[in-house]
């Protein structure tokens, strides 16, 4: 049975949710990842509301389309991280208020705890949400392990009272792996998960992050096939010509200068058959969201193109055994 194809909706987050939806439905989506900007989905209202995650259910239904996967935006990079000037544009104003920093990180969990509570009010079995990192990584310094295991162990201090409300709502937390996170590849991960060890957190898998970084995205897969909570499909493109790097150089997505960019799923390098192959191994039978990101493409004809490419992609595994 083929997996069911979600949008994230944060790229179209400057369209009401009702013209969205329509048009998604349109290109042939089954649900969407609900992104908490704009009017798609907002956190306090959700809870202060009681028919407002009815209502958004209600509006979903009418063009045939479900929400298994809520968004927090990316408010969680305010819990991992140490607080500065740029976190301002990262949250609501709510939370960052007068921007002192304790402050802005514990509105911040309190909002990732709220944001467990909406997701469980909306019917949404999965929260995905960026986390942030206490620690800093420059390739050109050596981390003792000491300051390694303080930071996870200050990371996990920040994180256990949301992960306690994902235990009482039933909701798993599926956490971004990319840079700027705290686990950013295959290594990384494992250290996070030595000192989590907890059920509710798991990882929200995007093989782009690690296409670009020269990792096989299905080596991950097979290393954690019990923390897969959450799948996007997104691609990735490498312009490696003797001048670029890798770290993109404080260049901006879509400068032809940088070394590597985002593409529309299918117009990039990652190796697609090989991880849907994996994702069969794993027995990852849930959602598949395609998380549209290419600097030179029209949001709607990726959109469109990119949810044909998923279903044209995605095949079930075999039914009995090979001979």
């Amino acid at each position: 049975m083929a997996r069911t194809v979600l949008l994230y909706s944060g790229p179209w987050s400057d369209l009401p949710l009702e013209e969205f939806a329509a048009r998604a439905a349109e290109w042939g989506y089954q649900g969407l990842e609900l992104d908490c900007k704009g009017d798609h989905f907002e956190i306090q209202r959700a809870l202060s509301e009681t028919e407002y995650c009815q209502k958004k259910n209600d509006l979903l239904t009418r063009h045939d389309l479900t929400a298994p996967v809520l968004c927090a935006g990316t408010v969680g990079q305010a819990v991992g991280d140490i607080i500065g000037p740029r976190h301002q544009q990262l949250v609501p104003d709510y939370v960052w208020d007068d921007g002192e920093p304790e402050g802005v990180a514990q509105r911040a969990v309190e909002e990732l705890i709220a944001a467990v509570r909406a997701a469980q009010a909306l019917g949404a079995a999965t929260l995905s949400t960026p986390t942030g990192s206490p620690l800093w990584f420059c390739v050109a310094l050596q981390t003792d392990h000491a300051t390694l295991r303080s930071g996870f162990e200050t990371f996990m201090e920040k994180w256990n009272p949301i992960l306690d409300a994902c235990q009482e709502c039933g909701v798993k937390l599926a956490a971004f792996i990319q840079a700027g996170q705290i686990a950013f590849d295959l290594y990384s991960a494992e250290m996070l998960l030595d000192v989590a060890g907890r059920e509710e957190f798991g990882f929200a898998f995007d093989p782009s992050v690690f296409h670009w970084q020269g990792i096989d995205p299905v080596e991950f897969l097979r290393r954690f096939p019990d923390r897969i909570y959450h799948v996007y499909i997104n691609d990735a493109a490498l312009n490696l010509n003797g001048r670029s790097g890798l770290l993109g150089s404080y260049l901006p997505h879509g400068d032809p200068r940088r070394g590597w960019d985002y593409r529309s799923p299918g117009h990039g390098g990652v190796d697609w058959e090989a991880f849907i192959r994996g994702l069969n191994e794993i027995g990852y039978d849930g959602p598949v969201s395609v998380r549209w990101n290419d600097p030179g493409m029209d949001r709607d004809f990726g959109a469109e193109d990119a949810c044909r490419f998923v279903k044209r992609l995605d095949f079930p595994p075999a039914s009995r055994e090979f001979h």
